[in-house]
């Protein structure tokens, strides 16, 4: 019975299980973190989910999609950001210093049928592009001091590196968002001579800045010393007596007032005696 059923619904069987095969195969599911491109024939000709600035999470054409089955084939590339790692290499600043430098980028692609057709899949992206970092994080570097790198004058280097890596990656239909540096060490041994080098060089700044405001000191006092003998001058001069008279006053004070304090120390002159005469009131 189940045999005969069989051979008088064969054909159908055969042709219902080949619909659904081809039914299957021309079915595609699409996730958002993925963008398809279908080659159709060895040639892309349409793209599904591709990347667009700007747009919210699932409003870009991921979910079912279809294709045709055998003639049509599918790229899958990856719609999130991506890294790839920059070898360490040995970088020569400008002034003269070797930095073991260890950095890594992060793209996404943008233009999938391009990045197929230059590159054929994201790893060949990379491939090509890790060359092209080491090469323009050289230069770059290359015009800065080892010091530069630690202060705020490192961002602007790493923009730079950004933006000519980026410019290489768009002809891969990629787009570079960020590179960073992990490391730059300088080679075992150069890192104590390096930090000498800085603190002698601080010392010496602080020896010219210490030099300079002695300088400034000695120029201050003289002026002041030089006002204040004019100011003296101008105002005894006007009363050449009470000059006498104070100039007397303070030889006094320090000539008795000093013997004063040696205990018991005597000074013996005769009152006719000239250093005596402002007592003698005349």
């Amino acid at each position: 019975m189940i045999e005969q059923l069989w051979q008088r619904s064969k054909k159908a069987i055969i042709a219902g299980v080949a619909v659904v095969i081809l039914a299957m195969s021309s079915l595609v599911i699409v996730p958002e973190t993925q963008q398809v491109v279908v080659v159709r024939l060895g040639e892309p000709v349409r793209k599904i989910n591709a990347f667009k600035p700007n747009q919210d999470f699932g409003q870009t054409g991921a979910g079912i999609s279809w294709r045709i089955p055998f003639i049509e084939q599918l790229v899958w590339v990856d719609k999130r950001l991506m890294s790839f790692p920059m070898e360490r290499q040995t970088v020569l600043s400008s002034d003269q210093l070797r930095l073991e430098v260890t950095a890594y980028a992060r793209f996404r692609v943008i233009d999938p049928v391009k990045m197929v057709k230059t590159a054929g899949s994201t790893d060949r992206v990379m491939s090509q592009l890790q060359p092209i970092m080491t090469s323009v994080l050289r230069q770059e570097l290359g015009k800065r001091t080892f010091q530069s790198l630690l202060n705020a004058e490192r961002g602007a280097a790493m923009s730079q590196i950004k933006e000519n890596l980026d410019r290489q990656a768009r002809e891969y239909g990629a787009q570079v968002i960020d590179v960073r540096i992990q490391r730059a060490d300088l080679p075992a041994g150069a890192l104590e001579s390096a930090f000498a080098r800085m603190q002698a060089a601080r010392e010496q700044e602080a020896t010219t800045i210490q030099a300079q405001g002695q300088k400034q000191a000695q120029l201050i006092t003289s002026e002041a010393e030089a006002r204040a003998t004019q100011i003296y001058a101008n105002a005894f001069g006007k009363d050449p007596a009470f000059y006498d008279f104070y100039r007397a006053m303070k030889s006094y004070d320090a000539t008795f007032a000093n013997q004063a304090n040696k205990g018991s120390s005597t000074i013996i002159l005769s009152p006719d005696n000239e250093y005596l005469r402002q007592f003698r009131g005349r």
